[in-house]
Formats: C-alpha cells, sequence, structure tokens
C-alpha cells in the first residue's frame, strides 16, 4: 500500500481555504437578504467648515463667499519694511587685529564686527549705527559707522 501523497500541512492548507470560501458565502447571502445594494443618498458624506465628516450636506447660508485673488499659493511676498536703524555700542575693539564686538542697544543680542566693514574709525564706548548681515558663525554688523 502506498503513502498519501498529502501531507498534514496540505490538509490544513485546504480545510483553512474551504472555511474561508464558506465564510464568504455566508456574507454574501446576509448582504442579499438584508436589502443588497444601498442607496446613493446613505453612500454620500459631507465636510463641515472645521473639517468633520458628517451625514448632512452643509447650510447654503452658512457659506461665506471667498475671493479667489486672495488665496496665495506658495510662499506669500516679502512685506516691505522701512530701514531700521540699529544701534548699539561698542563693547571691544582690537586696533591690531581689527575687530571687535558691538552690545546692541534694546536687545541682549553681542554682534561681531571686523574693520573691513568700517565706515568710520571706532573706539570702545563708542555709540555707532550699522546694518545686520549674516555671517560665517552667525550676524555680523557692517557699514559700521559712529553715531550722531
Amino acid at each position: 500500500m502506498g503513502k498519501s501523497h498529502e501531507s498534514w500541512s496540505k490538509r490544513e492548507k485546504e480545510k483553512r481555504k474551504q472555511k474561508k470560501k464558506e465564510l464568504k458565502q455566508k456574507r454574501k447571502e446576509e448582504r442579499q437578504e438584508s436589502g443588497g445594494k444601498q442607496d446613493f443618498d446613505d453612500m454620500i458624506a459631507y465636510v463641515d467648515q472645521y473639517g468633520n465628516i458628517v451625514d448632512t450636506p452643509p447650510d447654503p447660508n452658512e457659506e461665506e463667499e471667498i475671493n479667489a485673488e486672495d488665496i496665495v499659493l506658495g510662499i506669500p511676498p516679502k512685506e516691505e519694511r522701512e530701514d531700521e536703524v540699529n544701534e548699539g555700542t561698542v563693547s571691544f575693539f582690537d586696533d591690531s587685529k581689527g575687530y571687535g564686538f558691538i552690545n546692541v542697544k534694546h536687545s541682549d543680542q553681542r554682534l561681531f564686527t571686523h574693520i573691513s566693514g568700517h565706515i568710520d574709525e571706532i573706539k570702545e564706548g563708542n555709540r555707532v549705527t550699522f546694518d545686520v548681515v549674516p555671517g560665517d558663525k552667525g550676524p555680523m554688523a557692517v557699514n559700521v559707522k559712529l553715531a550722531v
């Protein structure tokens, strides 16, 4: 007598497949008994003004008019601002090396400055005006001149 070509795991797989088919058939029959097709209106969902999904359509009286030109796509344009005059006091300056630091007025910020960015000759304790630009290691004061 020869052995069956079907192993235990093959029989188990076949049993699982058969159970799945039976469950699927059972669900199909339940759907058909309960009415089959749903009405289109039952399937529709709406989104309210807060982004929540609701069953009722939005009230047209509550809609607000939106001007398409007011919608900004991408980066909004830069607001033009008046040139701010930065003021500060020279806290340290080394003439031999040509660099120093300026304490910004009304701020705790301390900016580096190099002699190549100076308009006037400065010394420690002088009140100065300047422009701020990004430097290699952070913001830097340029166009430094004595305050009037």
